[in-house]
């Protein structure tokens, strides 16, 4: 593959090698695929580059601002968008990312509907769900998260292709597969509609979260080090 820069990070790759061999352990007999996304908040786009010429194929964006400043600088890959995302800040991503991973209310699902019918395409989303039922975390309780996703349907210009979560730190594998099961259920009640993602575990726990399930897992310290560049 032709170097996309002169510089080397021997770091990013000897732990992309590490993740990879774990996410293909932690497979075991799974026949599908479990993408490896790129977390890169606050990663300079030159690492992030170089992680895409290893064959990182998808990166997710947690800021609006600071991927806006990035995004002529990256290497082609698939983007989505993974962190918060206010209303007033959809207009400026909608046609620059693939999915948006944190939709949590209706609110927020009108005006990505409203902003992609007027670019005239269909936005792959998926629901955040707050497993946990942490108060400091978003999302939508489990409780509620049957009748969300059965509003979705209503959207002409946006598809639900699945959910996500951020478990508790330290949680137990009892908490993955609750939300396993949740998928399922949701997944059962979508009448033939593509429903195939399950964005679950980062950097600490994402051997766990494939164990249960997950199609997406979202890595960013383990694949750059900690957080430490552009730290603004």
């Amino acid at each position: 593959m032709e170097r996309l820069f002169d510089a080397d990070f021997p770091d990013i790759r000897e732990n992309y090698a590490r993740i990879c061999e774990n996410i293909e352990k932690a497979k075991g007999n799974r026949k599908d695929e479990v993408k490896l996304m790129a977390v890169t908040k606050t990663v300079p786009y030159e690492r992030v580059n170089f992680a895409v010429g290893l064959g990182i194929k998808l990166l997710g964006e947690n800021r609006v601002q600071e991927y806006l400043e990035k995004r002529e600088n990256y290497a082609e890959a698939e983007v989505h968008f993974i962190g918060g995302l206010q209303t007033n800040k959809v207009k400026y991503i909608i046609d620059k990312v693939s999915m948006v991973h944190s939709v949590d209310s209706l609110h927020l699902a009108e005006e990505i509907n409203r902003r992609a019918g007027q670019h005239g395409i269909v936005m792959d989303i998926l629901a955040e769900i707050n497993i946990g039922g942490e108060e400091t975390k978003g999302g939508i309780s489990t409780e509620n998260a049957v009748n969300f996703c059965s509003e979705m349907q209503k959207f002409e210009n946006i598809r639900l292709r699945g959910l996500m979560t951020i478990p508790p730190a330290g949680c137990g594998e009892e908490t993955f597969a609750r939300m396993q099961e949740l998928f399922e259920e949701i997944k059962a009640s979508q009448k033939g509609e593509l429903f195939d993602t399950l964005s679950m575990g980062m950097s600490g726990d994402y051997q766990t979260a494939i164990k249960y399930g997950a199609t997406i897992v979202r890595i960013g310290s383990a694949l750059f080090g900690q957080r430490q560049y552009n730290n603004k």
